[in-house]
Formats: C-alpha cells, sequence, structure tokens
C-alpha cells in the first residue's frame, strides 16, 4: 500500500489520480491533499478518500471546510504552512506535486528535503529551481518520477539504454489550436479559443501555454534538468496527433519512441506505481483507425515564446525563473482581456530584457528574481493598456 500526498487535488491532474486511487484502492491511500478555491469538489474528494490532512489557500477557507465537515473531518490547515504540512506529512510514502505554477515549488522542495518520493507535474519547480532542486534530491537520496507525458515518455524510452549513447531528446508538441494560424489570426484570437485544445484537458493556465507553446519551452528547460542534457541537445517536433508522446534519439541513430491515447492517466500511474504497470480503464491505442502520424517544425514567429524559453536556459541562473514569472503574468492578464493573444511573448521579452541575469544558490534568491520579473511584467501590462 502506497500512502500519497496529493498536492494539487481538484486540478486536472489530481482528479486524474485520484481516479486512479479509486480503480487501486489496494495499492493506493490517500493520506493529505491540497486544493485552491473549488471547495466543493474538495468536500466530494474528501468524504470519497478521506484524507487525514487537507490544506487550502486561505483561513476563511479552512472555516469554510472544517463548518461543513464536522468534526468527523479531517485536521484542516491553511496558506504555505498548510501546504507544506500536506507536502511533508510523516505518513506519505510519496508526494504528487500538481499545484500550477511557481506556487509549486516550496512545497514540492519541502517534500524533497523531508526525504519523500516525488511525483512531478509540477513542471515550474525544475524551471524556476532546476540546479538547487536535483542537488536537494541527490543530497536526500530520494527519487523524482516525472508526470508530464513528454518527460515520463522519455524517461521510459531511456529505460535499458545507456545514457551515454544519447544523441538528444524530442519532445513533442500537438502545436495546439493556432498550429495554422496567421499573425493576423493571432491578433485577434480570443481567451475562449485559446482555451479549446484539441487534443488534451487540461487546466486554464496550461491550455494558454499550450496555445502559445510556452509550455513546450518550459518543458525543454525542464528536460534539462530531468535527464541532466544541455538545452542544444533537447529538440520540439509538432505532432498534431498526440500519439508518440516524445522521443529519444541514439548516436547509431536509432530512435526509441513511447505512444499512447492522449490521456494522462497512463504517465500519472506509471509514475506512482514504477517499475510495474498497472491495468487501467483506458481505451487501447489503434493506429490502424488512425492511419498516419506527422511531425513539423515549430514556427519560431508563429510560436515567440518557444525561443524565449531556449534563450532563458543559454542564459541560465535567475533567467528561467523571471520568464516563468512573466509568463504567468501575461497569461493572467490575457485571461483578463487586458491583452492580446501576441502581446504574451512581447511582455516576457520585454521583461527578460530589463533582468540582469543572477546566479542562483539558494531558494529565497528564487523568490526574489519570481517576485521582481511579476512586478516588472505588472508594470509592462499597465503601460500597454
Amino acid at each position: 500500500m502506497k500512502r500519497l500526498s496529493i498536492l494539487g487535488s481538484t486540478g486536472s491532474i489530481g482528479v486524474s489520480t485520484l481516479e486512479i486511487v479509486a480503480e487501486h484502492p489496494d495499492r493506493f491511500r490517500v493520506v493529505a491533499m491540497t486544493a485552491g478555491r473549488n471547495l466543493d469538489l474538495l468536500q466530494k474528494q474528501i468524504r470519497r478518500f478521506q484524507p487525514r490532512l487537507v490544506a487550502v489557500l486561505s483561513a476563511a477557507d479552512a472555516e469554510i471546510l472544517k463548518d461543513a465537515l464536522g468534526a468527523s473531518g479531517p485536521t484542516i490547515v491553511s496558506g504555505i504552512e498548510g501546504l507544506i504540512a500536506c507536502a511533508c506529512h510523516e505518513e506519505a510514502d510519496m508526494v504528487l506535486s500538481a499545484i500550477v505554477g511557481a506556487a509549486g515549488l516550496i512545497p514540492t522542495m519541502a517534500a524533497i528535503e523531508a526525504g519523500k518520493d516525488v511525483a512531478l507535474a509540477n513542471k515550474e519547480t525544475l524551471v524556476t529551481a532546476g540546479s538547487l532542486v536535483m542537488a536537494a534530491v541527490a543530497r536526500k537520496g530520494v527519487r523524482l518520477f516525472p508526470v508530464d507525458s513528454e518527460h515520463s515518455a522519455i524517461f521510459q524510452s531511456l529505460i535499458g539504454h545507456r545514457r551515454g549513447d544519447v544523441r538528444r531528446l524530442i519532445l513533442t508538441a500537438s502545436g495546439g489550436p493556432f498550429r495554422n494560424r496567421s499573425l493576423a489570426e493571432l491578433q485577434r484570437v480570443t481567451p475562449a479559443e485559446a482555451l479549446a485544445h484539441p487534443n488534451w484537458s487540461m487546466g486554464r493556465k496550461i491550455s494558454i501555454d499550450s496555445a502559445t507553446m510556452m509550455n513546450k519551452g518550459l518543458e525543454v528547460i525542464e528536460a534539462r534538468w530531468l535527464f541532466d542534457l544541455p538545452g542544444e541537445r533537447i529538440s520540439v517536433h509538432i505532432h498534431p496527433q498526440s500519439v508518440v508522446h516524445s522521443m529519444v534519439e541514439y548516436q547509431d541513430g536509432s530512435v526509441i519512441a513511447q505512444l499512447g491515447i492522449p490521456d494522462m492517466k497512463a504517465p500519472i500511474a506509471y509514475a506512482l506505481s514504477y517499475p510495474e504497470r498497472l491495468p487501467l480503464n483506458l481505451p487501447p491505442l489503434d493506429l490502424c483507425r488512425l492511419g498516419s502520424l506527422s511531425f513539423e517544425p515549430p514556427d519560431g514567429h508563429r510560436f515567440a515564446c518557444l525561443e524565449l524559453a531556449y534563450g532563458a536556459l543559454r542564459d541560465g541562473g535567475s533567467a528561467p525563473a523571471v520568464l516563468n514569472a512573466a509568463n504567468e503574468m501575461a497569461v493572467e492578464a490575457f485571461l483578463a482581456g487586458e491583452i492580446s493573444f501576441l502581446a504574451i511573448p512581447e511582455i516576457i521579452r520585454a521583461t527578460l530584457a530589463n533582468h540582469r541575469v543572477l546566479p542562483l544558490n539558494h531558494i529565497d534568491e528564487v523568490l526574489r528574481a519570481d517576485r521582481w520579473a511579476r512586478d516588472e511584467a505588472r508594470k509592462l501590462i499597465h503601460s500597454s493598456v
């Protein structure tokens, strides 16, 4: 029986994880969970899975939950201290880190420092503080399992092969809903259009990141730290069918790929149960019905965010943390109708241009870079309105 702490239980990854737990009650037990503001769903999850500890964002929400659940409910805590308490829960064997954005960094690091294995769906943890996180993983002797479908695919495609034989990693991207739109058309894109991903069911922020391909840029940075390869050996191919989840090319020209239907349950389950594979109630991949698979290079003009991410990775230090924070602010402004779709990369580019890159030796320095970038991006957004 593996005991889990789920950080972000009401998001798309958290919901899928709990569905896997429900399918395999003999394998998993949820001892702690955290959520944002979806208290109705959280109450249902608490009643179904009976965690011992639950964290929410605010003290007011914690009181609402306590009143709703009564004396028989779990311990309810709030704020960053509550998130850390769930991440470090003494009974947890593994922590699923699925909080969206840079907010996931502190609790994920707390879990690592507490000696917990981590199933990582929060890519921003490695984007903003990759060197510090991987040093902590090595120091604590814990395991970090990728949950993103692309990184899970690479992880699987490396098994049984020598790391020294790897030539490059190839991350696949669907291209999102605007793969064939002109720049003039992209200027008029609405939030509703950008949220309508053709293949995957994701949260609002990640859906916008997929539409701009910043999601793929963040994944390139994450892959650099997960697999210890420089950015110039990590490529991106657009693959509209979302069947080949990523590939590894070896020095003899062989390419090993992992294929599957576009459903996050498979990579989540593999991270939770590694090295075993759980039976899942998913439809099989029917390649004959699919007929063909296609690939193409990303258009750097249409997807400027991808190039910005590669640039931040090359600059190193605080640049990726600034990239991520500026992107979060720009996406929030786009969803609020304050800026256009094409203004997202411009806000990020300007924020990076105004930043002096600094080395990162401590998490506090990551947090300072994050705060600076949010303030700078906010100024740029307001000046553009």
